[in-house]
């Protein structure tokens, strides 16, 4: 191999290792715009001890109860006002029943911190999220069945925002719900 063909292929090979961090950025992106923000959740008050329980198949309603701020009046009313929109999205695409005189499951919860955009933050990467402590009572009792934290995150700058960190909460909340509800089959969705 000559030396010409030799500086050409080094070239060539730091140009792409060069161009992979932009690639990387650019899938990661994408992946972003089409999954949105992401949802996590970690229960501290289990409903069951048997985690295959799916104790939660008596209800056939899940709604928004109160909300509240528990990080100094730094959560921006907005996040409160979309949650219930994002939640209802998110049951209707998990195909959790929302049958209006059915036993109903309320959700409700105090945001504990609260973080969007900032310097370090785009030091690092667009992390951003909203951390709640949420419970999940039985509207009937009033009596709490279980209580975790959900986590609404976004790591893609299309993601930022707070109708992106609403959209993550009420994923996580589903996913949860969805977690302890009987898997149904076609039949039930005739």
């Amino acid at each position: 191999m000559s030396k010409t063909t030799m500086a050409m292929v080094a070239a060539l090979l730091a140009a792409s290792m060069g161009l992979g961090g932009c690639w990387s950025t650019v899938v990661g992106e994408g992946a972003g715009l089409f999954m949105g923000a992401r949802g996590v959740h970690a229960v501290t008050q289990p409903m069951s001890s048997d985690d295959g329980a799916r104790p939660l198949g008596e209800y056939s309603r899940f709604v928004m109860g109160e909300w509240s701020d528990d990080f100094g009046e730094k959560v921006p009313d907005q996040l409160f006002t979309l949650l219930p929109g994002k939640f209802a999205e998110a049951r209707e695409h998990a195909k959790l029943p929302n049958d209006a005189g059915g036993k109903t499951l309320v959700v409700r919860g105090r945001v504990l911190h609260y973080e969007s955009e900032n310097l370090f933050g785009m030091i690092t990467g667009p992390l951003e999220e909203a951390v709640a402590r949420v419970e999940l009572v039985d509207q009937e009792t009033g009596r709490v069945l279980a209580a975790g934290n959900c986590i609404g995150r976004t790591e893609e700058r299309v993601n930022q925002g707070v109708e992106k960190k609403a959209e993550g909460l009420a994923k996580a909340i589903v996913k949860w719900i969805s977690s302890r509800y009987p898997e149904r089959d076609d039949a039930d969705e005739e």
